[in-house]
């Protein structure tokens, strides 16, 4: 399955996953929302900065994802300092995803940067920072080479 997924530009989400200093990305919320239960490891992940570009600029593949039972916000916190070398993430970051209920961590293997991109998102109403888009070839529009 691939899906698209939004990184943060002001925090240098994509320079850190391409650098390798990151390893691992975060997702959370209230409730079991995307991509909660839906990535799986051997998934493809394609990343797109919100910046407006709307442009797929690298891909990754999925090591191993961890999705959590229903945390307290102390439980979160952890959950997020315990990771937060792999994660990379910048305070304001932190202080987003810490205390969710639920929790998912995907550690990524093999990121690489592609030659840029744009989806047709037209399938997705809602839009939100995770598209499971099941095969990126159907979902493709253009190269900005």
């Amino acid at each position: 399955m691939d899906h698209v997924v939004y990184v943060d530009k002001k925090s240098g989400d994509l320079e850190k996953l391409l650098a390798g200093s990151a390893r691992m990305i975060v997702r959370g919320a209230a409730g079991r929302k995307m991509p909660y239960g839906r990535v799986q490891p051997g998934d493809r992940l394609f990343f797109i900065q919100n910046d407006g570009k709307c442009l797929v600029r690298a891909c990754a593949s999925v090591a191993s994802v961890v999705n959590s039972a229903p945390l307290s916000a102390d439980e979160s916190r952890q959950m997020i300092e315990d990771n937060l070398e792999q994660l990379q993430l910048t305070p304001a970051q932190v202080k987003r995803w810490a205390g969710k209920r639920y929790l998912v961590l995907i550690s990524l293997d093999k990121v690489t940067p592609v030659t840029p991109f744009v989806i047709d998102r037209s399938a997705y109403g809602n839009m939100d920072d995770w598209l499971p888009v099941g095969d990126i070839e159907q979902v493709m529009v253009e190269d900005c080479a």
